[in-house]
């Protein structure tokens, strides 16, 4: 089946270079008009201007496309509110909203400054936050929405000197995971893109030849099958140089040993046996989990409605 995103309204945030600017051209080529939402600071969160997100815009409309250039920063739940007002205004409705945008403070956890830590988490999590509610009611109203959130390998399995991204980064796995839950009933589809990508993040980490590899449009066609009338949810795609996998938070079978005063020492002495995954699942919900363990003790838990 063709991707077709003709009549389709998208806001893609940090769309003024990198990534997003890749997103907003591959959307904007299958059809979708498009918000180029950036606020233009530097890689660090530094400074702003509507020149890039202004360039990405015109470039669109110079191809054929419709789009619009925005600076509001996700930071700012009432910036956010009046783009997604004037976004209404001018097309009547938003189908997608990619959360891209994001900062980075590196610095291993010892010597990270608490403002550092904070600022990361707030662009990353409160940002895409800010936006996801922004467009939350009007999607439930439509009954259709596709929310994708930018989440990074970093999140899913640490990496060192990043302890405020990763944080940030997991986190919105855990929003993906509950919204696309409350979202089902209103076809609003939420899921999660851990790109691998040569954007300027990663200037001066790898050799040149590997951050050609890593280009961010080999990345694009990620969120594009993401945000499709047929896209899953509750999806975590990682994606890089044209390679595409699927990351899964799972449950091991584990062991019950009850309640009885040995029990601290069974289970050090037994931890393996805990972590072997055979037969290990993905749950539908956390409540699984909790009903497993009810099961596995000898009871019949009803879900709660």
């Amino acid at each position: 089946m063709a991707l077709d995103l003709n009549g389709r309204v998208a806001i893609v945030t940090g769309a003024g270079g990198g990534l997003g600017r890749e997103h907003a051209l591959l959307l904007a080529k299958l059809g979708a008009r498009i918000v180029v939402n950036d606020l233009g600071g530097d890689v660090r969160g530094e400074g702003g201007s509507a020149t890039a997100a202004q360039r990405v815009a015109d470039e669109i409309v110079a191809a054929g496309g419709q789009a619009i250039a925005n600076g509001a920063s996700v930071t700012d739940f009432v910036q956010v509110q009046k783009m997604v007002t004037e976004t209404v205004e001018r097309w009547g409705r938003v189908d997608i909203l990619v959360n891209n945008a994001g900062i980075l403070r590196d610095k291993s956890f010892a010597k990270m400054d608490l403002a550092d830590f904070r600022l990361v988490v707030d662009v990353h999590l409160m940002g895409a936050v800010n936006c996801s509610k922004a467009v939350w009611d009007l999607m439930r109203a439509q009954n259709y929405g596709r929310i994708v959130m930018t989440t990074s390998s970093s999140g899913l399995y640490g990496n060192f000197g990043q302890s405020n991204y990763s944080a940030a980064k997991l986190a919105l796995v855990g929003l993906m995971q509950t919204l696309a839950l409350e979202g089902a009933k209103n076809n609003i589809r939420v899921n999660c893109l851990a790109p691998t990508a040569g954007t300027r993040m990663l200037e001066g980490l790898m050799p040149a030849d590997q951050l050609a590899a890593l280009h961010p449009s080999a990345v694009a066609p990620g969120v594009a099958a993401l945000v499709g009338d047929d896209a899953p949810t509750r999806m975590i795609l990682c994606a890089g140089a044209g390679s595409f996998e699927a990351a899964h938070i799972t449950l091991t079978q584990g062991i019950h040993l009850g309640t009885g005063e040995d029990v601290a020492r069974q289970l050090s002495e037994r931890l393996a046996e805990v972590a072997d995954r055979s037969d290990e699942t993905v749950p539908g919900s956390g409540w699984e989990q909790g009903a497993r363990e009810l099961q596995k003790a000898g009871f019949s838990p009803a879900k709660p409605e």
